[in-house]
């Protein structure tokens, strides 16, 4: 298959090539022979239980829905309809009408779907050019992909996508979707960087936080089973406060994301829902981020953010940052020093300091934002898997207790909190007062990107 177009700048070509089911997983499709049809591949991407994705190694399989979706929503997004990706005619009539940067990109789409059909494994190749700085900036594929599997290791990942509480299907945002978001924040991301922000989270925000919070407990649970000296409480590996029990789903939840104060009435926070659906609308632009896009761009279903890692002054080190103790923390960077948001405040206190700084760019905490539960979950699954130690364990006298203050819940006005119990041997979502200063707890932010 090949787009033909009069453009001196861009001729896109793919060469679609053979591809056959093979019964053993392991087996890779064939390389050579006669060229597969335009159908085949039509197939292959609007067939969501396809039969030429389960001929593929198993551990490709995400990738291949992930690219998968990626084409069906440009082709929504640009008005293609579905069976054009059957008929070459008819697609070349259709590609034609587009600008050539969106050209270059369903060429590449395709090129890179039909690699993988072909080998039995994604395409090993480099980001572009202008993204490559950007890559090895923040070690951004080594991250990406570790993260990638812990996602399908846990179940949260399923052919590459999750399911959202609105029952749609999301697919995770692409490294090439990260890079560029990246690069297109470059200038007013270099402070943030330059204080330690380098450190990857992705989070499956659309998810039930009902779902996620059994997949941390099975997660748990697995962890042990393979780390036999892990101390946990298998009988209750996670203890959650009773009001997070459906708190982001049914038609008045109980709990919002990014409040602007914890107050009742003009607290200025969204529902789950309608985050979502803003995102797909290419219109939500969560608190302090500044992030909003045109439509059809962004990553709905998901939130992508940058956090400190375990050692801020070195950008490749494991896990995630403790909040240091009231008097205990350095300050980091150079451009702009920012001193660690150490515990000693009440969440009232923490959510303004972050909301003073939404509108000052000389702000130290400019562009940050308080983390929600999804945060803390998928975190905390990263910081014990690359670190073998569990985060916020506040009761080794040197971590502390999570102030998240990107939710609140405004029935009963209490902000959430989260940590690691030693003693219980248990992870814990809990919910702080908004008005106590406690020595034992502080507050974790991120960057949005």
């Amino acid at each position: 298959m090949s787009f033909v177009r009069s453009s001196p700048e861009f001729s896109p070509r793919s060469s679609v090539t053979p591809v056959e089911s093979h019964s053993s997983r392991n087996r890779h499709p064939r390389t050579g022979g006669d060229p597969v049809s335009s159908a085949l591949l039509g197939e292959a991407i609007m067939d969501s239980v396809s039969s030429v994705r389960d001929s593929l190694p198993e551990q490709h399989r995400a990738h291949f829905e992930t690219l998968r979706h990626e084409i069906i929503d440009f082709t929504k997004v640009h008005g293609i309809f579905k069976d054009t990706l059957s008929k070459p005619s008819a697609l070349r009539e259709a590609a034609g009408k587009l600008s050539t940067p969106d050209l270059k990109r369903l060429a590449d789409l395709l090129e890179r779907f039909e690699y993988l059909l072909k080998n039995g494994e994604p395409k090993k190749e480099k980001l572009p050019k202008h993204l490559q700085e950007i890559e090895r900036l923040y070690n951004l594929r080594e991250q990406y992909n570790f993260q990638v599997e812990l996602l399908e290791e846990a179940g949260i990942l399923k052919e590459g996508a999750i399911l959202g509480i609105d029952g749609k299907i999301y697919p995770i945002p692409t490294l090439e979707q990260i890079a560029i978001r990246l690069f297109e924040r470059r200038e007013e991301l270099k402070t943030k960087h330059d204080q330690g922000f380098t450190k990857l989270l992705l989070v499956p925000f659309g998810m039930s936080l009902d779902t996620l919070r059994e997949t941390l407990k099975q997660f748990l649970i697995k962890y042990k089973e393979s780390h036999s000296s892990f101390g946990l409480d298998t009988s209750i590996p996670l203890w959650t406060w009773p009001r997070y029990q459906g708190a982001d789903t049914g038609d008045s939840p109980n709990l919002v994301y990014y409040p602007q104060s914890f107050t009742r009435e003009g607290h200025g926070g969204k529902t789950k829902m309608e985050i979502l659906k803003e995102q797909a609308q290419g219109r939500w632009t969560p608190a302090f981020a500044g992030v909003a896009g045109e439509k059809g761009e962004g990553t709905p279903g998901w939130t992508v953010h940058l956090l400190q890692p375990s050692d801020p002054s070195n950008p490749h080190s494991p896990g995630f940052s403790s909040i240091p103790r009231e008097g205990q923390g350095t300050p980091q960077g150079d451009l702009v020093p920012r001193p660690p948001l150490e515990t000693g405040k009440s969440p009232i206190e923490y959510l303004s300091i972050l909301q003073k700084a939404q509108g000052d760019k000389d702000s130290s905490y400019h562009g940050e934002t308080g983390m929600t539960p999804e945060d803390w979950i998928m975190a905390f699954m990263i910081h014990l898997s690359e670190t073998g130690k569990p985060l916020d364990n506040w009761q080794n006298n040197k971590e502390s207790i999570s102030c998240l203050a990107g939710v609140f819940f405004p029935l009963s006005i209490p902000t959430s909190n989260a940590c690691w119990g030693r003693f219980e041997r248990q992870a814990c979502l809990s919910r702080s007062s908004l008005r106590d200063d406690d020595k034992n707890a502080g507050a974790r932010s991120s960057v949005i990107i």
